[in-house]
């Protein structure tokens, strides 16, 4: 399997009014094509920076951030970004927001081509029915897929995802879950997912990096052999799934607890 990500020796330091952070340790990690990744650790650790460095939003302080084998220099147009805020504009209609990808001028689509692709990308998250609907006659389920669906529209080789789901209720969560390893495997996508919830990660991962508190750097990094494709709804019920969650939460809680201290 081909490397898609590549952190090489990656440090981030914040100065802010004369003040210094240091947010990242070195880091090293390698992240493979069609492989789902999930980054797990306690608030403040560089994690969503990680997503940002990848993404061409910031540039790393010190170390290299390569994607392909080359070195991120800029916005990352091969990547999709989904952050924690759906970020739908509120003039606009389902359709319309998901369009939005294909209406910027480095991604410029034929109206007959955007219909065509707009009208799939609805159908294939569930949102038939809704398009004319403004985000505020939404519910938050149908935010995430509408933003989820723009984030596809453009056929990123990489998924970016910094806690989607994280403001959703428990049961819709699980549908989302689920909604979501169906469309990475089958369009056979590289995914660098953030998130708190160790149940969520262990759910969807091939390999779950544990972060150690501010300034981050990876303590652990684990393989999840739970056979594929995963039952979201039962998958927690299974033993070894037990086994893991309690086996990864030993091992972050000290960090996750100081940081809840120093919050």
């Amino acid at each position: 399997m081909t490397e898609k990500i590549r952190l090489e020796a990656v440090t981030k330091l914040f100065n802010t009014r004369g003040t210094t952070t240091v947010a990242l340790k070195p880091v090293d990690l390698s992240v493979r094509d069609n492989e789902f990744v999930a980054l797990v650790g306690p608030s403040g650790c560089g994690k969503s920076t990680i997503l940002n460095m990848v993404a061409g939003l910031m540039p790393a302080s010190g170390g290299r951030v390569l994607y392909d084998g080359a070195p991120v220099a800029g916005a990352n147009r091969r990547v999709g970004y989904m952050t924690q805020k759906d970020t739908l504009l509120p003039w606009r209609s389902t359709a319309d927001n998901i369009r939005l990808a294909l209406e910027l001028k480095c991604r410029r689509t034929a109206k007959s081509e955007a219909d065509d692709r707009v009208a799939q990308m609805i159908d294939l998250v569930g949102l038939k029915g809704f398009e004319k609907h403004f985000p505020a006659e939404l519910s938050g389920g149908m935010r995430k897929r509408a933003a989820l669906a723009r984030t596809l529209i453009y056929e990123p080789e990489t998924l970016l995802m910094d806690e989607p789901f994280g403001a959703l209720d428990a049961q819709l969560k699980l549908v989302m879950l689920d909604q979501l390893q169906r469309l990475t495997q089958d369009r056979r996508m590289t995914v660098l997912f953030v998130t708190h919830d160790l149940a969520e990660a262990i759910t969807l991962a091939d390999r779950i990096v544990i972060f150690s508190g501010r300034p981050g750097r990876i303590r652990s990094i684990h393989d999840i052999a739970l056979p594929r494709p995963r039952d979201v709804y039962k998958a927690r019920f299974d033993p070894d799934f037990a086994h893991l969650h309690a086996t990864l939460w030993d091992e972050m809680k000290d960090d996750v607890i100081a940081a809840g201290a120093r919050a």
